[in-house]
């Protein structure tokens, strides 16, 4: 006997700068939606030890020359989750058009929906000195460039509380349509026949 074929997974895309809120809001979507969804990031894999942290620190290791394997292989395993049939609430801050290009290049033919979350620059620069864990000049670098070459499914205000927003966001996803934004955006960047 064999088992039936798993369906692949979907994926909801989170980019907001550094301190936005996308965590808050993943948290709160993970806890409402009706299926059952992973809450995947960066921050996840960092924190977990995945990453040898403190020989990065030390100077051992460069930082420099491990980040682009990094994120290729991280959104490599995003793929690879799908596949198989998980669903995904992935935090992620596309960093240049050529990063948003290559996710949307890797994800193209998956039920991807990609939500722009919004933060008012002085909240970033409050929330990423409170937190004192995050590169101060981080939030401001990512307020300027992030959502500049973007399009989106759904985008939404930080300002607004992150279960209002889990609430909007879970109600455009369940009456998404084609084309996605990653489908408009790879046809846009396509070159002209």
């Amino acid at each position: 006997m064999t088992d039936a074929p798993r369906p692949p997974g979907k994926i909801i895309l989170l980019n907001g700068a550094s301190s936005s809120g996308k965590s808050s809001l993943a948290r709160a979507v993970q806890a409402r939606i009706e299926e059952p969804f992973w809450h995947i990031s960066i921050d996840h894999l960092r924190d977990s030890g995945v990453l040898p942290m403190a020989r990065i620190r030390a100077g051992e290791f460069r930082w420099a020359t491990m980040r682009d394997a990094f994120f290729e292989g991280f959104e490599q395993s995003l793929l690879a989750y799908v596949r198989c049939g998980n669903n995904l609430i992935v935090e992620h801050i596309m960093e240049s058009r050529a990063w948003l290009l290559r996710l949307a290049g890797l994800l193209v033919g998956q039920d991807a929906f990609f939500v722009g979350l919004h933060c008012d620059l002085a909240e970033l620069e409050r929330r990423e000195i409170a937190r004192g864990d995050r590169r101060v000049g981080d939030a401001r670098r990512d307020f300027h460039q992030i959502h500049s070459y973007c399009l989106y499914d759904l985008e939404l205000d930080s300002a607004v509380p992150p279960e209002i927003n889990a609430e909007r966001l879970i109600a455009a996803w369940s009456s998404r349509a084609a084309p996605s934004a990653f489908q408009r955006l790879l046809a846009e960047a396509a070159p002209a026949a």
